[in-house]
């Protein structure tokens, strides 16, 4: 194997291995009976979710590390998240460098901005999509 062959090969593996890397919810203090998506709803900032009604039907959304969620009420004082929305494939590690959801008449507009480590400006995929349910997305 060639050196630059060599090379090319644990740069492919090494970017497999960060692509695996999914930042989880911290946990929750000991002995809190809150879950940790319970914690995570109650700190995130208003302009990060969506309260309201779309297709007729009330729905609280939110946006966290470049992902839209379902928000429904759980157990006790307790949330539970679906994911909605993540993105496209990127092949390569990327952060999230902005996110935001924006209310329309009728729709939802969420801006999920990945960017591939070591590039600049944004965004990697398709940054921007479209939601009159929010549970169903298109690209905008």
């Amino acid at each position: 194997m060639t050196r630059l062959a060599r090379r090319l090969a644990l740069t492919l593996c090494a970017a497999g291995v960060l692509a695996g890397c999914d930042p989880s919810l911290p946990p929750p203090p000991p002995g809190s009976t809150l879950t940790a998506e319970t914690i995570a709803t109650r700190e995130t900032p208003e302009r990060l979710q969506f309260k309201g009604v779309l297709a007729d039907k009330p729905i609280h959304l939110l946006v966290n590390n470049c992902k839209v969620y379902k928000v429904d009420a759980a157990e006790g004082e307790n949330v539970s998240w679906t994911l909605v929305l993540e993105g496209e494939f990127y092949p390569l590690p990327t952060i999230c460098v902005n996110q935001s959801l924006t209310e329309g008449k009728g729709f939802i507009t969420a801006f999920i901005g990945r960017q591939a480590f070591g590039a600049g400006g944004c965004c990697s995929g398709q940054p921007e999509y479209r939601s009159k349910d929010g549970l169903t997305w298109k690209p905008h």
